[in-house]
Formats: structure tokens, C-alpha cells, sequence
């Protein structure tokens, strides 16, 4: 049974689909104005998880995604580089798929953008405006929160406590200090379309309301984002969305949050000027391990970034790695059914249950992915008592293994690589190929001086060198 925490109630619940064998999620997306870094990839690599785990338990899953490509810091960044809107958006949309997609990432299935969803939003504001939730004031529209009951929910923040605290608000027009912008009426130098209130653009919260009731519906199951979000983008969300749909249980079901990423305890943001993108890191470490630094740690707990925690994932991404190798190579070895591999198999039966007990309380990456190194252990104390001759390798059985250990590694998104790095894997062992072959060479002349050199010299560069019974093997 599938238990999420669900940040409306802040305690966890069981998971009951809004249609039964379907699953419905919508994610805010990024601005792009900038190459995306680290705290941008977190959502979506958590998502994705919870998307490949939804589907490996039978579900039928719809996943919409945004961008918001028309805002105030794509229009400032266009004005300083001299070209459109549109360029900047679009140049940054095609970098966030670039390194997106190393990380594995799957596609969702829409992509809305606020440009290309504007009739849509206009309509919404005509219907709060209509409905008595919104008004305009000078070609600008706002949502009166006052006239929402129970505007705070999400966030657990009280009207009067808001308007309290309220800074003096230089806009006097609005109602109520916290009243926020529907549509804001153009300005000199940005993008406008034209509505009913005049030339303008939406405000930001809109559109995600605009856009998740338009392609999941009045009710569904998930939404998702960065705990940034809750307060005042999805408060402002749930509050524009029930006013419009005239139902206080519409919308999003069950609202999921991760953590922030920090930086030596600092929350790591573009505005504080303290962000990795994903780009540079990728520079220096596979995309592999930095997937896995983020599925490592629970998808609602803080994570701090920092270059030795990389090295961290880094190593505890080549003992999985290590373990499945060492799956794959038995399979090639001579067969012969014996007690230690059955012995094996129950115990990856075992880890098993335990990845999928993990996973359906809430997600917890970080204790299936416990399960997954207590198996590893078995793994290779089977692989080296093999090896060493004491026992025989079972394929039957052996093969079970591997299914199970590939059927969570694929759920985790790691240990799969894209056709770029299978290419270069080839290459790779090619060329280790023909090192090996040179070393053995020299074994066979007993030039032991220039086989302890490339033995050494591959040493120095992380790369291992076993001999085994089946022959020389290489491992980093």
C-alpha cells in the first residue's frame, strides 16, 4: 500500500487514485532564463522516480510539466543581450533538455508554455473576474484573497497574520495587501497580447492553474515542486483554482514537496548567486553519479551539495555497478545448480520486498537503496567464492538475480546509460582490450617489470586490473 505525505495535511496518507489505475501529475517547471543548476534538477529527477515506481506498480500515468516563458527575468535578460523574448526562452528550454536528458530523465508527456497557453489564461481571469474573486483596476487584474475562505491552508499562513505583517504596499489599488497580480497591463519594451482588460501578460500564478486544469482536469492526483513554491506560488494556485472551478476540493489531491539543495547549510538559489548548474558539474562527473547523489538522500529531506558528497555517490555508484558486472559475467561462465546461488536468490527476493516496502512509504529512495547494498554483499561473496573455484556458477538462478537487481535500478533511473556513453563504453573496452593483451604478453615472457608497469600505471588512474580463473578482468 503506497503511503505519500501529503504537505496539504502534513501527514502521510494512503495513496487512492482520483480514477482507479491512473495516475495524474503536473510539476512546475523552470523560467528559462538561465542554464539550470542543481536545485532545478532535483524535482525532476524525484518525479521521475516516482513516475518509473507508478509504473512498474501498474499505473497508467499522465505527466504535465510547464515552462513559463514569458516573465520578468526572461524579458530583463532578453533587453541585455539585444535580441526577443523568445530567444532567450527557447535557447534555455533546448539547454534544459540537453542536460536533462543525461540525467535520464524521462519526457513528460506536455510541455505547456505560458505563451502558447495565453487564450486559456485569459479565459481564467474572465471567470474569477465573472465569478467575483478577481477585479481590474487600470488594466491590471488581481485575485481578492479575502474573498477566498481558507486562503493559507497550504502554507498553514493566517489572512490577518499576512496583512499584519504586510510591508506598506506601494500599490495602493489593491484591496488587500496580499491580493496578487492575474494579469499585469504592458509595459514599455516587453511582450504583450491583447484581453478584454487591454494589452498585458499574466501574472506568474495563473498560469500553472490555467495550465494543469487544462490538461489534467478539475480533480488530480499530484502536484509537485520545490518547498520554495508552497508559499506564495501554490498557495496562490490552490486559491485561484477552487475559486474558478466553484469547489473547495478540486484540484491537486495529494501535494508532494522536496527539500532544498544548501550549500554549506545556505540554501542554494540564483538570486543569492551560490548555484552549481548542472552543465558545469557535468564537466567533472558523470551524469550517472550526480542522478545518484540526488536519489541518495529522501526526496523531503534537505541535501547539501558539496564536492567531496559527489566523490561520496560517486564510489557508492561504482559498488552497485560493481555488483551488477559481477552478475553479468557469471552468466557467461559454465553453469552448474548449486545451494549458494539459491541461497542468493532468496536473499535478492528479500531485498526486494524491502526496496518496494521503501518506495511505498513515501518514496524513500534512501532505505530501498539500503536494501539494494545489503544485496550487493551476497553478490559478491557468491561472485568471489566462484571465482576462487569453491562453487559453480548457476545461470538459472543467477539470471532471477539480475532481473531483480535490474528491475530497481531501473526504477532508480541509474546503471542504464544513453546510447552517447554506450558508444564510448565500447571504445573503452576496446582499448583496455588491447592493454590487457599487452600485459598478458609480458606475463607470458616473464617481463614481469613491464607488466607491474601498466598494472601500476592503470592503478594511478583508478582502473583495476583482477586476475581470475576465467582470465584478466578490469574494473574502476
Amino acid at each position: 500500500m503506497l503511503k505519500v505525505y501529503n504537505s496539504m495535511t502534513k501527514t502521510k496518507e494512503e495513496f487512492k487514485p482520483v480514477v482507479p489505475g491512473q495516475v495524474s501529475i503536473y510539476v512546475c517547471g523552470i523560467t528559462p532564463y538561465n542554464d539550470p543548476h542543481i536545485g532545478n534538477a532535483r524535482p525532476f529527477v524525484t518525479w521521475d522516480v516516482i513516475k518509473r515506481f507508478l509504473r512498474q506498480q501498474g499505473y497508467k500515468v499522465k505527466h504535465v510539466q510547464n515552462f513559463t516563458d514569458v516573465d520578468d527575468k526572461i524579458i530583463r535578460t532578453a533587453n541585455q543581450n539585444n535580441v526577443t523574448w523568445k530567444d532567450i526562452s527557447d535557447k534555455y528550454i533546448a539547454g534544459y533538455f540537453e542536460v536533462m536528458d543525461k540525467l535520464n530523465i524521462e519526457h513528460a508527456d506536455v510541455y505547456p508554455r505560458v505563451s502558447e497557453t495565453m487564450a486559456d489564461i485569459i479565459n481564467m481571469v474572465k471567470g474569477l473576474i465573472d465569478k467575483g474573486f478577481a477585479y481590474c483596476v487600470d488594466g491590471d487584474v488581481y485575485f481578492s484573497v479575502e474573498k477566498f475562505n481558507g486562503y493559507g491552508k497550504l502554507s498553514g499562513r493566517k489572512l490577518e497574520d499576512m496583512q499584519a505583517g504586510a510591508r506598506i504596499e506601494v500599490d495602493t489599488r489593491k484591496h488587500h495587501p496580499m491580493d496578487f497580480a492575474l494579469w499585469k497591463s504592458a509595459k514599455p519594451d516587453e511582450p504583450s497580447w491583447d484581453s478584454p482588460w487591454g494589452k498585458g501578460r499574466p501574472g506568474w500564478h495563473i498560469e500553472c492553474s490555467t495550465m494543469s486544469l487544462k490538461y489534467l482536469g478539475e480533480n488530480f492526483d499530484f502536484h509537485g515542486g520545490g518547498s520554495d513554491l508552497i508559499f506564495p506560488h501554490h498557495e496562490n494556485e490552490i486559491a485561484q483554482s477552487q475559486a474558478y472551478c466553484c469547489n473547495e476540493h478540486s484540484f491537486a489531491k495529494y501535494w508532494l514537496h522536496n527539500g532544498f539543495i544548501t550549500i554549506n547549510q545556505e540554501k542554494m538559489s540564483k538570486s543569492l548567486n551560490n548555484f552549481f548548474t548542472v552543465k558545469d558539474i557535468l564537466k567533472t562527473y558523470p551524469a550517472e553519479t550526480l542522478r545518484y547523489f540526488l536519489v541518495a538522500t529522501h526526496y523531503r529531506s534537505p541535501l547539501d551539495f558539496s564536492d567531496e558528497r559527489l566523490k561520496e555517490a560517486q564510489a557508492s555508484l561504482g559498488r552497485l555497478k560493481n555488483a551488477q558486472d559481477s552478475l553479468n559475467e557469471l552468466l557467461a561462465m559454465k553453469s552448474d545448480a548449486n545451494d549458494s546461488a539459491k541461497d542468493v536468490l532468496s536473499f535478492a527476493v528479500a531485498a526486494k520486498d524491502g526496496f518496494y516496502e521503501a518506495m511505498n512509504d513515501d518514496f524513500n529512495t534512501a532505505l530501498a537503496l539500503a536494501n539494494m547494498f545489503d544485496l550487493t554483499k551476497k553478490i559478491n561473496i557468491y561472485h568471489q567464492s566462484v571465482l576462487a573455484g569453491e562453487v559453480s556458477a548457476d545461470k538459472e538462478n543467477i539470471a532471477k538475480i539480475l532481473d531483480i537487481y535490474n528491475e530497481m535500478v531501473d526504477i532508480l533511473g541509474i546503471l542504464q546509460g544513453n546510447e552517447e556513453n554506450i558508444q564510448d563504453d565500447k571504445l573503452v573496452d576496446d582499448l583496455m582490450n588491447i592493454i590487457i593483451n599487452l600485459r598478458q604478453d609480458a606475463r607470458k615472457n616473464k617481463d614481469w617489470t613491464t607488466a607491474d608497469k601498466i598494472r601500476d600505471a592503470l592503478n594511478e588512474i583508478g582502473v583495476v586490473i583482477e586476475d581470475s580463473p576465467t582470465g584478466p578482468r578490469w574494473k574502476k
